[in-house]
């Protein structure tokens, strides 16, 4: 019995691959308190479990931290792979963008090093990307959190909120978006041509997971109360994972604002330049048609400001629209300029109209407010347009 034992061992041991396959990595920034700790937890996990793994740890420390590292690993010889990867930029996505930089394994595991999340987990995670999910992110609130593990503004405001708007804006399913224990496929990073440095990384990992169509599997996990100071700012970081949302959603934040005011504005112009309608037993006359030109020209603008958003994100972002990418095929800096002089023209010709009445009248007084205004609208429509063109042909420029 004892002899069938130790050649199972011997077996087991010759069939574990000679190089790891998956890389942790620890972004890491004045964490002295609980590196050790996360450390210890990970050398157990990897030892029961089996795993081969590789440690990356990006450090951008100014305390103790560097010199823990070299302590255990000292005081554990040969027992854990550890990169210790030194950088002076600041940020949450940089700590992982040079992180990656030293990744050589198929699946990558990531985990905020601060004792909040517990690192037993590694090998369900592991699993998942085996059994063919490209993305695998944690979800803390599937269990009842502990009393303080998390601020009030975070557990009930920032995180349902942001969570919720990525859901709307993005089709996700994704209950727990910030969550910072995720694993990934090493083929599947390559895919994201993830770029920020702050924390709205967390952010833009999802989206673009969700924009590239990867396999998304969300498992619960346990969350626990950090070890040492805190470094998030509610409002700064929680602004920052929202500006990056709507600016990545340029239907949401330009399109569709800029669709409605566009409508509503060129409408009500239409309405109050042909007659004085009667709203409510209420006559309106022209002042209105002043607010109908503001509505129409800052709705066009928003238009085209999601246009080039959406251009930016295809040319520099690497992000793919097939139906934009049509429109391209039809739509040239000359075309849309040859359109924005002919909306100045007609706003021109209309100007030229009431000056050869004004002439006509002896330079008397004149009743054609809502001419101008109407030719107001239409000439600075034009402008628009050609400079818009010539805009959106400076965005169209890729990266080489």
């Amino acid at each position: 019995m004892e002899n069938i034992n130790t050649n199972k061992l011997i077996s087991n041991i010759l069939a574990q691959p000679t190089s790891p396959e998956l890389s942790i990595i620890l972004p890491c920034r004045n964490e002295e308190q609980a590196i050790i700790h996360c450390l210890n937890q990970i050398l157990d996990t990897l030892e029961k479990s089996q795993i081969n793994a590789e440690v990356i740890i990006s450090d951008s420390s100014s305390d103790s931290t560097p010199s823990k590292v070299k302590q255990f690993a000292q005081q554990n010889p040969n027992k854990l792979k550890i990169k210790f990867v030194k950088h002076d930029k600041e940020g949450y996505g940089n700590a992982y963008l040079e992180g990656f930089k030293h990744v050589t394994t198929d699946y990558i595991f990531m985990a905020d090093c601060d004792g909040t999340y517990d690192f037993s987990e590694i090998p369900n995670f592991l699993q998942e990307l085996k059994k063919g999910n490209d993305f695998v992110i944690g979800n803390r609130f599937a269990y009842p959190l502990e009393k303080d593990v998390m601020p009030f503004s975070h557990k009930y405001i920032g995180n349902p909120i942001l969570s919720g708007i990525l859901r709307i804006f993005y089709r996700s399913t994704v209950r727990d978006s910030h969550c910072g224990m995720r694993a990934i496929k090493t083929s599947s990073l390559e895919k994201l041509n993830l770029q920020t440095a702050g924390m709205e990384f967390a952010s833009e990992m999802v989206i673009k997971s969700l924009k590239n169509n990867l396999k998304i599997k969300q498992l619960p996990i346990s969350y626990k109360k950090r070890m040492g100071e805190s470094k998030l700012n509610t409002f700064s970081d929680g602004w920052r994972h929202l500006r990056f949302m709507l600016l990545y959603s340029p239907l949401f934040l330009f399109f569709i604002p800029g669709l409605i005011l566009f409508i509503l504005g060129i409408t009500t112009l239409i309405t109050f330049y042909l007659k004085n309608p009667t709203i409510f037993g209420l006559t309106f006359y022209i002042h209105p048609m002043f607010l109908s030109s503001l509505l129409t020209i800052t709705g066009y603008q928003l238009i085209f400001f999601s246009v080039f958003a959406k251009t930016y994100a295809i040319t520099h972002l690497g992000e793919s629209n097939k139906n934009f990418e049509k429109l391209y095929k039809y739509i040239s800096i000359e075309k849309a300029s040859i359109l924005g002089v002919i909306i100045i023209l007609i706003g021109l010709t209309i100007f030229t109209t009431i000056f050869y009445r004004w002439v006509g009248s002896n330079f008397g007084e004149l009743n054609q407010i809502k001419n101008s205004i109407l030719a107001l609208t239409l000439i600075t429509m034009g402008i628009q347009t050609i400079f818009s063109s010539f805009m959106l042909s400076i965005l169209g420029i890729k990266d080489k």
